[in-house]
């Protein structure tokens, strides 16, 4: 039997947080192939009219972000969108909250 990695978890935690609070996201999985651009976050999230990139690393752990995922997630801030490292759903509910507030 497959048991889900401890981070693909809280991926799906925070999804179905976003999505009761009424947001869509969007979960990206790099492959070995190289189709997609390297260094996006791991969901891309519309919420309230905004473009989100959250990186997700799991609490604790010694995860180091990517100089390339650092990039993008600086380069997503430049464009106007939010972007974080996040570790917890209740990191996410502050990053929607403070969304929320900018409208």
């Amino acid at each position: 039997m497959w048991c889900m990695p401890p981070e693909a978890r809280l991926v799906r935690r925070i999804q179905d947080y976003i999505a009761k609070k009424g947001g869509r996201s969007f979960k990206i999985v790099g492959s070995d192939e190289g189709l997609q651009e390297a260094g996006i976050p791991d969901l891309l999230v519309c919420y309230r009219g905004f473009f989100i990139g959250l990186e997700v690393k799991q609490p604790g752990a010694e995860h180091t972000v990517r100089p390339r995922q650092k990039r993008v997630l600086k380069q997503i801030e430049e464009s106007g969108g939010i972007a974080e490292v996040v570790s917890s759903v209740e990191q996410v509910a502050m990053i929607l909250e403070v969304a929320s507030r900018r409208r």
